[in-house]
């Protein structure tokens, strides 16, 4: 079943942290996102990869009809706490458990990537989407504009298993190349409609949050898993020195970068 059982692992083992402390750094991106997709009253919404339901939260608000699928069995448990009422499921992006064109939009905020076949993911995403209907994805920005990324490719890529002969882990910087993610919506089929980018500092109080913070990202669980908590906790305190403000906390400057794509006839 694709990547789900991966990736629900890794980005499950500490959910608690990731929705406390993670979450909301991407709150820009998600009003951003909302905006480009055309969010109003009963809007027939689904977040594909919604982590703990902060977009589904603020579609919410804005009085959509929200749907929304993890692959996290843990997060989508945490969404479903916040939005009892709404329509959230564990599931895999790659193949999506709904029927075609039931949707007005279709967001997915720092997910496709982490698909095992990301052209598989985005077929998925155009499918269920109506004719007319917008898909609005996001994806980390350039690695010299995103000081998290700078700080750690160094320090935690030696640190991650190597992966099969022939395969090509994902990363967060695959689609931050000029044009790249555009690229991608438009090989699903969908024309360009709006593009553009959002600043998102992850400021955290202190590098212990910082630690627990980033240690509930999924690739960082993978990298613990395979070279254990001591070393890749020691590889971000090395990064946190370098970001540390004298009030004590801890302030790594990012941008991501959004597309949305129009469903054809």
């Amino acid at each position: 079943m694709g990547s789900a059982t991966t990736q629900g692992q890794l980005w499950g083992a500490r959910a608690q942290d990731f929705a406390t402390y993670v979450e909301q750094l991407t709150l820009p991106l998600a009003s951003a996102v909302l905006d480009a997709a055309h969010v109003t009253p009963s809007t027939r919404l689904l977040d594909a990869g919604c982590g703990a339901g902060l977009l589904a939260v603020l579609a919410s608000f804005r009085g959509a009809r929200v749907t929304a699928l993890d692959a996290s069995p843990q997060l989508v448990a945490i969404a479903q706490e916040r939005l009892p009422k709404a329509d959230i499921r564990e599931g895999d992006l790659e193949a999506l458990p709904f029927a075609d064109a039931g949707f007005d939009a279709v967001t997915a905020v720092n997910s496709i990537f982490y698909a095992a076949d990301m052209s598989a993911a985005m077929r998925e995403l155009v499918r269920v989407v109506r004719s007319g209907g917008r898909v609005v994805v996001t994806a980390w920005g350039p690695p010299e504009r995103c000081e998290l990324l700078t700080a750690l490719v160094s320090r935690i890529g030696p640190l991650m298993p190597t992966p099969p002969p022939g395969v090509s882990p994902p990363h967060p910087a695959t689609l931050a190349e000029p044009g790249a993610l555009a690229e991608v919506l438009q090989q699903a089929g969908l024309r360009i409609v709006d593009e553009g980018e959002v600043a998102c500092p992850f400021v955290f109080p202190s590098t212990e949050l910082s630690w627990r913070a980033n240690a509930s990202a999924g690739p960082n669980q993978m990298a613990i898993a395979h070279s254990g908590e001591a070393a890749v906790r020691a590889a971000f305190m090395e990064a946190d020195r370098e970001h540390t403000r004298p009030d004590g906390s801890v302030r790594y400057e990012n941008v991501f970068l959004w597309v949305a794509g129009e469903k054809q006839s």
